[in-house]
């Protein structure tokens, strides 16, 4: 029972700085949704950790569709 528990608070675990990306997003003059497609690109010169930033803040945006 504990790992059934432990899925469903996975997005719990996964932020780790509340609000730190839409701080970051908004200091650039972008979107969070726009700061997250262009900052998740291969080429994007950013730290690894924006980028694993912008790639959650992409799944969880599809979190919102459902």
């Amino acid at each position: 029972m504990a790992n059934s528990s432990k899925k469903q608070n996975w997005i719990q675990d996964a932020i780790k700085r509340k609000g730190a990306f839409t701080q970051k997003a908004e200091r650039a003059g972008m979107t969070v949704a726009q700061a997250a497609d262009k900052w998740s690109r291969r080429d994007a010169k950013v730290s690894k950790r924006t980028k694993k930033q912008a790639n959650l803040a992409k799944t969880l945006r599809g979190f919102k569709k459902a």
